[in-house]
């Protein structure tokens, strides 16, 4: 009966014979509770090292990719300058071939004339040596 009239009142004595405020089986859903969110929160800052970890590793890794990034557009435009500078190259070694092929065609030609020249000389002084 007097248990009663403090329940009534909200009080209520516990499993030691204390009174409490609470319920009994309130005040242990209660520490219960507070057993869980301290491993949540535990839970929480061990995920939080772990991510930390991870975004400096992925750091890391991106660091390296933008380097490797880097180094791949060097190459490349390495080795566009040297098509281009080839392909200049290219351009001036058929130049000077054709030079050369005009060159050398107009050697032939003065060539064939003073040939033909030599062997008029060679005819005029035959003739030249028959009058005599």
């Amino acid at each position: 009966m007097a248990d009663e009239a403090l329940s009534r009142a909200g009080l209520h004595f516990d499993e030691l014979n204390k009174i409490r405020v609470l319920e009994p089986e309130v005040q242990s859903q209660t520490s219960e509770l507070k057993e869980e969110c301290k491993d949540f929160v535990d839970k929480i800052g061990d995920f939080q090292k772990i991510v930390g970890t991870f975004i400096e590793v992925v750091d890391n890794v991106s660091k390296e990719v933008e380097k490797e990034k880097m180094k791949a557009i060097g190459s490349r435009n390495l080795l566009k300058s040297i098509a281009k500078q080839r392909e200049a190259q290219q351009q001036q070694l058929q130049a000077l071939i054709a030079e050369r092929k005009m060159q050398l065609e107009r050697l032939r030609i003065q060539y064939e004339n003073l040939q033909k020249e030599e062997s008029e000389q060679n005819e005029f002084i035959e003739q030249f040596i028959l009058q005599k």
